[in-house]
């Protein structure tokens, strides 16, 4: 009895008293430690798992260069705020409804838009001003305008001498797109800085002259009213001037929000700038790279002829995968980079009379044809390069209808009978037919006795020019690539009578060197 009353006890004691783990901060393994017996009922512990999140993979977010398309790469770096007044919203409608316009403007950008957008970034200006051709030219690198402003960026001729960009009669550096762009981007930060960093008023300025914007700026100061862009009193054109760069830049950065969809333009660069060494034919240098003469000539409008200028002015654009191949082209052909005239000797010649015929000499003559000496020998074939004087005359001819009459000689002719008879004169004749001072006439040659030359209508185009304050007649006719005297004629003007400001005068310029 005694014993069962001794295990009741150490059974309820042992059934009060609880055991509870826990474990240390600093090591991995547990410690059972005893606590006092209570009258609080028995917990089960439940360990806790710590919950792992599984981190998402970071995404790099392409830079604008590393963008596939140019207009990418552009809009991304756009940070001017664009605003959205009356005069934005309408050229954004404009743009918007008739899409076909930046479609044409989308191809005619593909060589050049790449190479701009990286001066503009280079000289870090804001980015939309590597659409600023767009509103100029429409990327038209052949745009001509009434006022006589040239090329991608549309620069006048003073402003063009002003930044460096030469004009003569082989090459008219507006035209050149490397060096106008650098031009253009010049008179851009200089106007920049003229207007205390204020872009707009930097934009009107390239549009309309500095002078007139800060006549603008003044009278509005004196009047009390706001000197910022959208408030000056600005000629209609450059008023809409840059709201259509604007304009364009927005539907180029929100192209989803406006439902638009332009030609996408490869982010890399798509031509190359080549220095053959040598003055060449556009016709040839076309060939070497593989590629039509319409499209080399597209790339590089600033030759006015048809050959590269004498003057060192010989570099050329070409598409960068053409390079290679026109350098090999041009190695094989000896550096030949004129069209050749092929020449079979007559009894009579000498290499001097056929050098002075091509406008060449003998010794480039003796080269092309590795001749020793200048013995030539009667029924000898020679390729004889010609000269830019024969080129210029070859493609003065393409241009002009060329009427020519002939005349075979008969028994008895001389130079003065027939020149007598067809109203010219003998020194013409020779110089009509490449004669020498003692050439003799045999029975049957045949001569040219004469031509009379038209200037075709598909090459000219008739504007009306409205004289300007400070205009002449030199100006106009510099301005133009024409003559004093054919203003005159067009005009029927006397030789004494001055030109009015307002005046409306006609000028029939070549058709390739306006805007379509």
């Amino acid at each position: 009895m005694k014993f069962k009353i001794l295990l009741a006890s150490v059974l309820v004691i042992a059934g009060c008293q609880t055991t509870k783990e826990t474990t240390q901060a600093d090591t991995n393994q547990s410690k059972t430690v005893v606590e006092q017996p209570t009258n609080t009922p028995v917990e089960t512990v439940v360990p806790i798992v710590p919950i792992i999140k599984k981190t998402q993979p970071v995404v790099a977010q392409l830079t604008p260069q590393q963008q596939q398309d140019v207009w990418d790469r552009i809009a991304m770096q756009i940070t001017t705020k664009i605003p959205n007044n009356k005069r934005v919203q309408y050229y954004r409608n404009w743009y918007l409804n008739n899409p076909r316009n930046l479609e044409i403007i989308a191809q005619r950008a593909q060589p050049f838009l790449y190479y701009i957008t990286e001066q503009v970034e280079k000289r870090g200006m804001p980015l939309e001003l590597a659409l600023l051709p767009i509103v100029e030219s429409s990327f038209d690198p052949h745009a001509y305008s009434n006022m006589a402003a040239a090329g991608l960026w549309q620069i006048i001729p003073d402003t063009g001498r002003r930044f460096g960009l030469k004009q003569n009669s082989w090459y008219d550096g507006r035209r050149d797109v490397v060096k106008s762009t650098t031009a253009a981007l010049n008179l851009l930060e200089y106007l920049n800085k003229k207007f205390d960093g204020n872009w707009q008023q930097a934009l009107a300025a390239y549009n309309t002259g500095e002078g007139r914007v800060f006549s603008a700026i003044r009278k509005n100061k004196a009047a009390g009213k706001p000197t910022d862009y959208w408030n000056l009193d600005l000629p209609n054109e450059t008023s809409s001037y840059v709201p259509k760069l604007y304009a364009v830049a927005d539907i180029i950065m929100h192209p989803k929000k406006y439902g638009f969809h332009i030609e996408p333009i490869s982010n890399k660069p798509v031509i190359a700038i080549v220095k053959p060494g040598v003055q060449m034919n556009l016709t040839i240098a076309a060939e070497f790279a593989g590629i039509s003469t319409r499209e080399l000539k597209d790339l590089n409008p600033a030759y006015r002829r048809g050959v590269t200028a004498p003057n060192g002015l010989n570099h050329l654009l070409l598409p960068i995968n053409k390079v290679k191949h026109f350098r090999r082209e041009l190695a094989q052909n000896r550096n030949a980079s004129m069209i050749t005239h092929h020449h079979r000797v007559k009894s009579g010649e000498s290499l001097g009379l056929i050098a002075k015929r091509y406008h060449s000499n003998i010794k480039t003559i003796q080269k092309v044809n590795k001749l020793k000496t200048t013995n030539i020998r009667i029924g000898q074939s020679l390729t004889i390069p010609a000269s830019p004087i024969s080129l210029v005359n070859r493609q003065h001819r393409v241009a002009t209808h060329m009427e020519v009459q002939h005349y075979v000689v008969q028994s008895g002719d001389n130079l003065w009978n027939i020149a007598h008879k067809y109203k010219t004169s003998v020194a013409k004749l020779k110089q009509l037919n490449s004669l020498s001072k003692n050439t003799v006439l045999h029975q049957g040659q045949r001569l040219n006795v004469s031509t009379t030359s038209k200037k075709t209508a598909a090459n000219h185009k008739t504007i009306h020019y409205k004289v300007q304050n400070g205009d002449s007649l030199s100006v106009i006719a510099q301005r133009y690539d024409i003559s004093v005297a054919e203003i005159k004629k067009w005009n029927n003007l006397a030789n004494n009578k001055y030109i009015k400001q307002g005046q409306q005068l006609k000028l029939v310029i070549d058709r390739r060197k306006v805007q379509a």
